[in-house]
Parts: C-alpha cells; structure tokens; sequence
C-alpha cells in the first residue's frame, strides 16, 4: 500500500503541471464534464500563488489536484479544476481533495463563500456531502473575471445567449457559517497504486 499525500501545492509540484495539464484537456473532451481547459502557465500560477491543493504518492506520482480563486472583493471563492488521475480514481481523493480546498479557502478568505458549477454527478454528489446546496447561477459572484474564465468550457455559449441565467453546470454554493464541510480522509491517506504513471 503506498501512501498518498494530500496537501497545499508548492514549487516542489511544479515538474508535475503537464501532467495536470493534460488531464484536464482530457477531461474537457469527454461529454458532459464541462470543464474549462486552463493552460500550464495557468496552473503554475496558481501553485506559486499558494492556491492549489495536489494529491501525489510519496514517489512523486501525481493523483489528483484542484485550485481556488477569489472573486468579488473575496466575497466568494470557487474550487476549479477538480481532476483525479484514472489510477487513482474510486479512493475518495476527490472528496478529500476537496476537503483540503475548504481549508485552504477559509485559512487564505476567511468567511467567504465556497461555490462551483459543474455537470459531474460525481463532483455534485461529493459537493452535497461537504455541505454545498443547489442554488441559482444569479446567487453565485457577479465578477466578470470569473465568468470570462468560463470561455473554454463548451458550455459557454448557453451562459452568452441566456444572459447568466442558465446553464448546463449546476451551481452550488457553501456558506460557512452556516456548516461546517463533513470529516473526510486525513492528509494522508493509504492508496495501493494500480498502475505506472506514464
């Protein structure tokens, strides 16, 4: 059983962005995930930002890994980019990956609110389990920047024709104040490696 290390992402994880990088791409490609490609100076960023949250074995293999950013006078701060690598995926990383983004969002905006859009049952499920609740697109930021970032989702066009009134994405949105996001794995959690990295 090799051991999986959640946690903050730093310049140590940098020699991992391509791989990042193209399972994004890989995921936007797949029907229905309407996820948004972002590119690896992109992802960069938000590592050297303190940002980012990474899973990775204690040999180096990349897992899974997702950043936040803030919107709105940090108002509001949304998890992005929710991918897990497809060896390492029926673990729970997702969620425990999500976990640690909640930590890191209220340790960097403290009292802000967490949300996300999506189209994964998967990522809705997990959302639900961690506290997020349903609510329309109008109760998520109004910030320009963050729907400008909406641009390579294959899914924008309905956002652009309906006014951001609709959307194939589920938003949902946390409140702190009002709960606290479930108990899930510890930092570290015990996960076999089923497969090689390539």
């Amino acid at each position: 059983m090799e051991k999986i290390i959640i946690k903050f992402a730093d310049a140590t994880d940098l020699p991992l962005v391509g791989f990042i990088k193209d399972a994004i791409i890989h995921a936007s490609e797949q029907k229905g995930t309407g996820i948004a490609v972002r590119s690896s100076e992109y992802i960069t960023g938000k590592i050297l930002e303190g940002k980012a949250i990474i899973a990775k074995t204690e040999t180096g293999i990349w897992a899974g890994f997702c950043y936040i950013e803030s919107w709105g006078h940090n108002r509001f701060v949304a998890n992005s980019g929710l991918i897990v690598d497809e060896n390492f995926r029926g673990r729970g990383l997702a969620k425990a990956i999500k976990s640690k983004a909640f930590e890191l969002s209220q340790k960097l905006f403290p009292g802000a609110k967490l949300f996300g859009i999506t189209t994964s049952l998967a990522v809705m499920k997990i959302n639900s389990e961690l506290g997020y609740k349903p609510v329309t697109i109008s109760e998520l930021t109004d910030d320009e920047e963050f729907w400008k970032g909406c641009q390579t989702c294959p899914y924008y066009d309905i956002l652009v024709r309906t006014k951001r009134s609709h959307c194939l994405c589920t938003a949902m949105l946390l409140d702190p104040d009002q709960k606290k996001p479930a108990k899930t794995l510890s930092d570290s959690a015990e996960a076999k490696t089923m497969h090689s990295h390539k």
